[in-house]
């Protein structure tokens, strides 16, 4: 089967009726070019259909403006969220963005890092990745790295994004004993990066108001809605009955609602319910799910412009972004019954 030839530079080139140089300086969006001359490119590349090689480009301006992100868990609409942000910013910088993901497996984290650097990515942005520290600090020695939702990586080249998650638990609870409630658990999650910070900042604050012996942490890979279903009803099965409970994200309390739901118990009538990242989820109507609030777009702005940055200047000092959340409040949070 025969294909049509694609059309080059040069077939816009003639067709316009102007040097190649000069349709290079038109695609790259130069502004030394006059209106007319401009205006003959683009009609040639409309009519011809003509589509700039990116790989040919890279060789020649040695840059190929491509980022790749890692993303620990495409199922979780809070990462979504950043790479809306990411992109935003992405298109306004000039960058293009490439994906990827490990499903939460370091070693499958691994090979995404390898594969985008393969590629030629000029920077890494990682979401909330399991990496261990070496594998992030091997990367920045290749590329800029910046990496989104760990508190605990403080490496000399590599720039980091994230919220303050002890606070952000802390308001939650804050809001629950203004409420009236005194036994407040905390759905957990094991091995994310954000899993202890919230949990230190859940008992912290329940320590701060008096209630230390009412500290109740239902622990394990609660990140899920099926994990958060499994912590609540682990919950449920204790006495005294949680009367609030603050869930590790949105997706574990949409699962905890079910587990309730199927134990008969109403939110918030009988159990007030609090999750964290408002996400979209929290905002559906049937859910209306008070939540903690991260900036997402804007931590997903921060993270490419600080790729964008350290491309410019390797050599600055790492960043380290910590982004302030706050609590919306919505119907599944009353006081006690």
């Amino acid at each position: 089967m025969n294909l049509a030839r694609r059309p080059t530079i040069h077939d816009v080139a003639e067709r316009a009726g102007v040097s190649k140089s000069l349709v290079s300086l038109v695609l790259r969006g130069a502004p030394n070019v006059s209106d007319r001359r401009r205006a003959a490119v683009a009609q040639a590349v409309t009519d011809l259909g003509y589509r700039p090689n990116a790989v040919a480009r890279s060789l020649v301006e040695q840059r190929t403006r491509t980022v790749g992100v890692l993303v620990s868990n495409l199922h979780n609409p809070f990462f979504a969220e950043v790479v809306d942000g990411l992109q935003e910013q992405a298109t306004e910088l000039g960058y293009r963005v490439l994906l990827g993901s490990g499903n939460g497996l370091s070693v499958r984290e691994e090979e995404t890092v390898e594969a985008l650097l393969e590629l030629r990515v000029e920077g890494l942005v990682m979401l909330n990745p399991v990496l261990d520290a070496w594998v992030v600090d091997d990367a920045s020695r290749s590329v800029p790295v910046v990496v989104v939702g760990r508190h605990d990586l403080r490496l000399l080249r590599v720039d980091t994004v994230s919220s303050d998650d002890a606070r952000g638990t802390a308001l939650a609870v804050e809001h629950l004993i203004g409420l009236g409630h005194r036994h407040i658990a905390h759905i957990a999650a094991g091995r994310v990066a954000a899993a202890d910070p919230r949990r230190q900042g859940y008992e912290a604050a329940m320590r701060r108001a008096g209630l230390g012996a009412q500290i109740r942490v239902s622990s394990g890979d609660y990140t899920t809605d099926e994990g958060g279903y499994e912590g609540m009803t682990k919950l449920l099965a204790e006495r005294p009955r949680p009367t609030a409970v603050l869930a590790h994200n949105d997706l574990a309390a949409v699962g905890a609602m079910g587990a309730l739901d199927d134990a008969g118990l109403r939110v918030p009538d009988d159990v007030s319910l609090v999750g964290y990242d408002n996400s979209y989820l929290a905002g559906v109507r049937h859910l209306s799910l008070t939540s903690v609030s991260q900036p997402r777009l804007e931590m997903g702005h921060l993270a490419l412009t600080a790729v964008h940055e350290r491309i410019d200047n390797s050599d600055g000092p790492a960043r380290n972004d910590v982004l302030e959340p706050v609590l919306v409040v919505r119907a599944t949070t009353a006081p006690p019954h």
